[in-house]
């Protein structure tokens, strides 16, 4: 067995270190630990580890609002509105200048939370609301949407 705080192969024996129970080689229990009553580790037997699964959750379950797919430019025309340079507005939402044009180039897309800082700061709106995906059903089917059986073709 290896001791504990040194690393060096020996007969380790259990001992209390600042009140933490360590296996130490004679030479450290000398030095540093108290023995206890119990020398040896005992093994555990008929131990079942019961872990349990997080609860999967749906992301996408409660999201009502999504980014309009023209945010560069709403962002850009409310930034000029105002009269902020791209230093000033990222000043003001504590962002980078270079975020805030790669944002207006289109090049970034703002998280929820920068977007949310950009429409009260410039007074614009970013987000929209999502609507349901549409429902695929075809001919003589129910409105359960498409399955790949039904892309198959039968001869």
């Amino acid at each position: 067995m290896e001791c504990e705080l040194c690393g060096r192969e020996c007969n380790c024996k259990q001992a209390i270190i600042d009140g933490v129970k360590m296996m130490l080689c004679p030479n450290c229990l000398y030095k540093h630990g108290k023995a206890t009553k119990e020398q040896t580790p005992k093994p555990s037997t008929n131990v079942v580890a019961r872990i349990k699964k997080p609860k999967e959750k749906d992301v996408y379950k409660d999201m009502t609002k999504e980014l309009i797919s023209n945010y560069s430019e709403v962002i850009k025309k409310g930034r000029q509105k105002k009269d902020l340079t791209r230093e000033k507005l990222g000043f003001l939402i504590g962002e980078r200048t270079v975020t805030i044009s790669k944002i207006e180039n289109g090049d970034l897309k703002p998280s929820d939370k920068v977007a949310k800082k950009l429409e009260k700061e410039l007074d614009i709106n970013l987000f929209e609301e999502v609507s349901s995906p549409p429902s695929y059903a075809l001919a003589g089917q129910s409105d359960k949407g498409l399955t790949l059986g039904d892309f198959i073709k039968k001869e």
